[in-house]
């Protein structure tokens, strides 16, 4: 840890290698979503919904593991309410009551002596499925003006809300286009669902709170060292707030790693997208949006001259 007491790392000379290493992402993540596709969970596709009552508490993983096979798919299984009642979602084609009837016989098999009953039984249409989809995309979107707003507003340079919206872009559809790609090996469920736009949000709000505390630093910085290279006072904010970014990524990252190992299936897509997040997040912070801040800025000062 003595390396970050007094850091002197030249963040901006790697510009060129983090670029490829972006660059490169990016495009694979690309080409994985237009040529293998996104895969939705129910929420976006559509399906059935049912939510059943036991007397005693179930096991969702075991109920998940059990439905798989006679339904065709591996269900969406989570608990509703209290840790006797459970909401399962499937995406099948076949009649809703038929589909009811071969869980609730599956149940019964299952748990012979605890009886079960039916809640409530919807159908997820595609309209519906498409409206979810729609918002998703409407909430990241609108996420991300915000945030371009407020850097503008707070750092008075549209090159400080352009590096911090790249960042949080090339942090979003990285994560994206690894979920795409491991869609048919993975050995839990990386299909994208509301759960899984919670988690790209947090990642917007966790990267974006890493580069404004850059920023400020930059800020700072430009009004104590007035003379001073503008790249060479990127560099020195860099490493001024570099002992905060690790600590505070490692921190992050031990929690939504205990999250992911010992969350339970239902929340491991999520927590891997944290994992994720965090470390691109905190790589994006150090070597994109203030690289690109530098790029911008230099460009803005030649288009004035």
């Amino acid at each position: 840890m003595r390396w970050f007491e007094t850091p002197s790392f030249d963040f901006i000379k790697a510009t060129k290698v983090a670029y490829f290493l972006s660059g490169s992402l990016i495009i694979i993540s690309i080409v994985a979503i237009f040529t293998m596709g996104l895969t939705y969970g129910i929420d976006f596709r559509g399906g059935q919904e049912f939510v059943f009552d036991f007397d005693n508490p179930v096991d969702v993983v075991e109920v998940r593991s059990e439905l798989t096979e006679p339904l065709g798919s591996t269900p969406e299984v989570k608990l509703f309410g209290s840790e006797s009642e459970i909401l399962v979602r499937v995406d099948t084609e076949e009649d809703i009551n038929q589909t009811r009837e071969t869980i609730i016989s599956n149940f019964n098999e299952l748990y012979p002596d605890n009886p079960v009953s039916v809640e409530k039984t919807d159908l997820v249409g595609p309209r519906f499925a498409e409206d979810l989809r729609i918002g998703a995309l409407y909430s990241i979107i609108f996420a991300l003006a915000v945030v371009f707003i407020y850097i503008f507003i707070r750092f008075k340079g549209w090159y400080f809300s352009a590096g911090a919206i790249a960042a949080l872009a090339h942090d979003v559809l990285i994560v994206l286009g690894v979920f795409t790609l491991m869609a048919q090996f993975a050995p839990f469920d990386v299909s994208i669902d509301q759960t899984i736009i919670a988690a790209f949000l947090t990642i917007v709000g966790y990267s974006l709170n890493d580069t404004v505390v850059v920023f400020d630093r930059i800020r700072e910085n430009s009004l104590v060292y007035k003379t001073m290279n503008f790249q060479d006072m990127i560099n020195k904010s860099l490493n001024d707030t570099l002992s905060r970014t690790v600590i505070t990524s490692l921190t992050t990252l031990f929690v939504v790693t205990v999250l992911f190992i010992f969350g339970g299936e239902v929340l491991k897509g999520f927590a891997f997208a944290l994992v994720i997040g965090v470390i691109l997040g905190t790589y994006s912070s150090l070597f994109v949006a203030s690289a690109l801040v530098v790029e911008l800025q230099k460009r803005a000062m030649q288009a004035k001259s």
